[in-house]
């Protein structure tokens, strides 16, 4: 067990095991077909259409190809008798097609020329596998697909505005950009299919109570290509404001904690974009607010890496974790030797046997409320 210890853990494994599965289950279907969706960054997706197929415990039906180059390492022709497999027994996959079986009617999986959604121009950035279409937020597909990611519980959380109410709302063309959610009334609501007055006025006020929120959760909404929660609280913590953010350049960008090259130019990117600083203002004059990120102070919990796990009683993990970066901390998913303390609560399970095995300093809610408490 000392061996173990010093071994240590990478972030989802131990360095001194292994586990190992069983060969999926694989059954043969026919490809009846191949559609592409498009994302809310503008990449375009084939998705496999199959002769549903009973295969892990589950039928399956639709499995993604991921991109053009996936379609051509399979060698896939829509017709073809294909294998399929649920890739670590949960994601359905085609494995490749079954080459002595193709019929001779099999047709080639054709990409389209412009965008599937909005008929505009598509393009592929040099060294990548996708193909983007490029019309942004007028394209109707990455419009719901920005619209979700906005309202979902890591970013504004609007409690009651579901995909399917996202996509009544663009189909039926009553929002135009983000800005347009906060412009909806409730009789306007009230018009929709299987949408009473009742669901229309909770739904209003869902909105309103999003307004207040906090800087890094609005970056994140944003839906930036890259940029992730974790990034959206550095580039909050370091910019402080949006408006630094906006008009900062690539360099100064690459000076944030876990910003590189690449994320660096998505951002300036999205910022030099005349559309998308136009909804960022509408979205600010709607009311949107929220209070300056507070530094990292010295002498609290700065330069220390905490895990939260169990369900606590008082708040839910999501406010446990921002409170201890409000005292400086990093917050992550996994327990290693540079963990400097976990938090657990009832039920608390492999994490928390992992810090024990470590010597890491674990404490109880209780406890982590007194450390809370001393600290602010």
């Amino acid at each position: 067990l000392s061996q173990q210890a010093l071994l240590g853990f990478v972030s989802r494994a131990p360095r001194w095991a292994i586990a190992r599965k069983f060969p999926a289950q694989e059954e043969m279907t026919t490809l009846l077909d191949v559609e592409f969706q498009v994302g809310r960054t503008g990449a375009i997706t084939p998705v496999a259409r199959l002769e549903p197929v009973f295969v892990g415990g589950v039928t399956v039906s639709n499995a993604t190809l991921h991109n053009i180059d996936e379609i051509e390492r399979l060698a896939l022709r829509i017709g073809d008798t294909v294998i399929v497999r649920r890739a670590g027994d949960v994601i359905p996959q085609v494995v490749g097609a079954v080459l002595d079986q193709r019929p001779a009617d099999s047709q080639p999986i054709v990409f389209p020329l412009a965008c599937p959604a909005c008929g505009g121009s598509v393009e592929r950035d040099e060294g990548m596998a996708a193909i983007r279409c490029v019309a942004g937020l007028s394209c109707p597909a990455q419009r719901k697909a920005a619209l979700k990611h906005f309202a979902s519980r890591k970013a504004m959380d609007i409690d009651g505005l579901g995909d399917k109410l996202i996509e009544q709302l663009i189909d039926a063309d009553l929002i135009s950009d983000l800005a347009g959610l906060f412009e909806l009334e409730v009789a306007t609501l009230a018009q929709l299919e299987r949408f009473g007055e009742k669901s229309a006025l909770n739904l209003c006020q869902a909105l309103s109570a999003s307004k207040q929120t906090t800087l890094a959760r609005f970056i994140y909404a944003l839906g930036i290509r890259e940029v992730g929660e974790a990034t959206a609280r550095q580039l909050a913590l370091h910019f402080g404001g949006l408006e630094a953010l906006m008009t900062a350049n690539e360099e100064h960008l690459q000076g944030v904690d876990d910003v590189g090259p690449v994320v660096a130019a998505h951002i300036a990117r999205f910022f030099a974009d005349p559309h998308n600083r136009h909804v960022a203002g509408r979205l600010l004059a709607m009311g949107i607010e929220w209070p300056d990120p507070q530094p990292v102070q010295s002498g609290q919990l700065a330069g220390q890496t905490w895990v939260v796990t169990g369900k606590l009683e008082s708040m839910d993990r999501d406010v446990a974790e921002a409170r201890l970066r409000e005292l400086g901390a990093r917050t992550a998913s996994s327990v290693s030797q540079k963990t400097s303390g976990v938090v657990a609560g009832p039920g608390a399970g492999s994490k928390l046997k992992k810090a024990e095995s470590l010597g890491v300093p674990v404490l109880d809610e209780r406890a982590f409320l007194s450390l809370l408490e001393n600290r602010s």
